[in-house]
């Protein structure tokens, strides 16, 4: 299983106030809130955590069939996030304009993600994406992030 998200940081730097009362107490747990709140750009470890959180609920989605996030049930630790018995095994890339995660359920799994350009032959069953990879009439698990100025799709196949 995969998912990903991408969070743009100058849009969430003009839409988002993480600063606010009880923001961080809402969406991260108490280790998680001593990570943002001790590092040397607290905005920024915010992001990279919820790019965490969103990347593996898209996972727990797919699995589960349930729309319900709560996210400070997935707590980060580390390179994995983990919801109840589930683990969660992420890559997060963090440049000047976003910050871009990646999560599967399998660590060994990193070396089969394919990028695609476009969403050219994605397909949605309940709203969850798959690709049909054309050659072979193979379909494989996908998942879209896309904020502000950027897209991410990728694919486990």
């Amino acid at each position: 299983m995969i998912g990903n998200d991408i969070v743009d940081l100058a849009l969430a730097q003009q839409e988002s106030n993480w600063q606010r009362k009880g923001f961080l107490e809402k969406l991260f747990t108490e280790k998680e809130q001593h990570l943002i709140l001790n590092s040397n750009n607290p905005e920024l470890m915010v992001w990279n955590l919820w790019s965490r959180k969103e990347a593996c609920y898209k996972i727990y989605n797919r699995a589960s069939g349930q729309r319900v996030f709560n996210p400070i049930q997935f707590e980060c630790e580390a390179d994995r996030v983990v919801f109840g018995d589930n683990i969660f095994y992420t890559q997060t890339e963090i440049t000047p304009d976003y910050v871009y995660t990646i999560a599967l359920t399998t660590k060994k799994n990193f070396a089969a993600i394919q990028h695609l350009e476009n969403q050219n032959n994605i397909q949605k069953a309940n709203g969850i994406p798959n690709w049909l990879n054309t050659e072979n009439a193979i379909v494989f698990p996908a998942s879209i992030s896309h904020h502000g100025r950027f897209v991410r799709v990728v694919v486990l196949g």
